[in-house]
C-alpha cells in the first residue's frame, strides 16, 4: 500500500512552531522532561516492582492478591504513558541512552519497542484516522471505529459491550499482535522496516523475559489458578486503562475521520491543520488526570510536537489554541474525562446504528 500525502505545509504550521520555538528560548527550557519526569519515572517503576515481588515472593491472600494485581495494572499503564511513551518519542531525555531504556519499559512488559515506533510513532501519528492507514483504527469484526468501516449486526450494541474488548487489549498485544506484526512484516497494510539482527534479539529476548517474569515464575510461587486469576485482573486493568485513554484523543464525536482522495491519494489539509481535526483533548485542568495519564489528555499538543515532553504541554496548549483562534481552525476539548467518555460511548453508538 502507498502511504497518502498531504497538502502543502502553509502558515498555519510554520506559526505553531515559530511561537512554540520562540517560548522554548525565553523560557530557556529543555524540551525534555528534565528531573521532575526522571524522579516520576524512579516513584512509578519503584512502585511497580515492589508491588510485583510483593504478590510473586509474599503471596498475599485471594481478594488482597487480586486487588494488588489491578493495582499493578494501573501502575503498569502509567508506566507506558509516563515513562515508555517520552522515551519512545526521545523527549524523555536529552541523552539518547536513557530514552532508549525508557522506552525499554515496554519491552519488559511484553511488548515490543521496534514495534511501537513503526505503529505509532510513524504510522499512527503521521496518518491519524486515516482510514486503511491508522492501525489504531482497527478492531475489526468487534467493532466499528471509523464510517468507511464494513458495518455488522453485532455493532448495533458496541457501545454496551466495547469495555470488555478493550479490557481484552493488552493480553492481545504481547501474545498475538505483535507476533503478526513480526511474521507479517506488515503494520495492517503498511509495510515495516526490516529487522535488524540486534532487534530480533531484542523481540525474542524480551519476549522470553516477560514469560519467565510474568508467566513462568508466579505459576511456579502461587500456582496456576493464583496466577491466572492475578494475570487476568493485571492485564484487563492495563488493558482498559491503555485503551480508554488513547480512544479518547481520536474516537470521539467531534474528530474527523479521512480517506485519502481515490485518484490522487492526497489528503486535502496540510498535516498540522490535519492533526488538529483527527485529535481531542480531555480533563486539561485536571493535575490528577495528567500526572497519571502523562499528559496524553493534552493529545493535540502531543501531535504536533511529539518530541516535545508531555511535562510542557500545559504551557504549549495556550500558544496552540492562540494560533487556532487567529487562523480560525476548531480546537477539539472535553473540559471533564466524562464528557469525552460520553462522547466516545455516543460516537461508537452512531457508528453501529448507521
Amino acid at each position: 500500500m502507498q502511504a497518502p500525502k498531504f497538502a502543502a505545509s502553509r502558515s498555519f504550521h510554520q506559526e505553531l512552531k515559530r511561537r512554540t520555538n520562540a517560548y522554548f528560548a525565553e523560557a530557556g527550557k529543555s524540551t525534555t522532561g528534565g528531573k521532575s519526569l526522571f524522579f516520576k519515572a524512579i516513584l512509578l517503576t519503584s512502585a511497580f516492582v515492589a508491588v510485583y515481588l510483593h504478590l510473586v515472593f509474599w503471596t498475599p491472600t485471594a481478594w488482597v492478591g487480586i486487588l494488588e494485581s489491578a493495582l499493578l495494572g494501573l501502575i503498569g499503564a502509567a508506566i507506558g504513558f509516563n515513562v515508555m511513551h517520552d522515551g519512545a518519542h526521545g523527549s524523555f531525555s536529552k541523552k539518547k541512552w536513557m530514552n532508549q531504556f525508557a522506552a525499554f519499559t515496554l519491552n519488559v512488559m511484553g511488548g515490543n519497542s521496534y514495534m511501537w515506533n513503526a505503529k505509532h510513532n510513524l504510522i499512527h501519528h503521521m496518518y491519524t484516522n486515516v482510514e486503511g492507514v491508522d492501525d489504531d483504527l482497527d478492531a475489526q469484526p468487534w467493532l466499528r471505529l471509523s464510517p468507511e468501516q464494513p458495518r455488522r449486526l453485532l455493532h448495533r450494541f458496541q457501545h454496551l459491550y466495547f469495555w470488555f474488548f478493550y479490557a481484552l487489549l493488552f493480553i492481545a498485544w504481547i501474545f498475538f499482535m505483535d507476533y503478526q506484526k513480526y511474521f507479517k512484516g506488515k503494520i495492517g497494510e503498511m509495510p515495516i522496516k526490516k529487522m535488524s539482527a540486534s532487534d530480533q534479539g531484542v523481540f525474542w529476548g524480551f519476549k522470553a523475559l516477560h514469560l519467565g517474569l510474568f508467566v513462568a515464575l508466579p505459576i511456579y510461587t502461587v500456582g496456576f489458578v493464583g496466577w491466572l486469576v492475578g494475570f487476568l485482573a493485571f492485564a484487563a486493568v492495563a488493558g482498559f486503562t491503555l485503551s480508554i485513554v488513547f480512544q479518547l484523543a481520536h474516537t470521539v464525536e467531534h474528530t474527523n475521520f479521512v480517506v485519502p482522495n481515490a485518484t490522487t491519494n492526497k489528503i486535502e489539509d496540510e498535516w498540522a491543520i490535519h492533526q488538529i481535526k483527527t485529535t481531542a483533548n480531555f480533563a486539561t485542568d485536571n493535575k490528577v488526570i495528567s500526572w497519571l495519564v502523562g499528559g496524553l489528555n493534552f493529545q493535540v499538543e502531543h501531535h504536533l510536537f511529539p518530541n516535545i515532553s508531555h511535562v510542557h504541554y500545559p504551557a504549549l496548549n495556550k500558544i496552540i489554541r492562540q494560533v487556532c483562534e487567529e487562523f480560525n481552525i476548531t480546537y477539539n476539548e472535553y473540559p471533564k474525562m466524562r464528557y469525552a467518555v460520553a462522547s466516545h460511548v455516543a460516537h461508537l453508538r452512531a457508528l453501529g446504528r448507521r
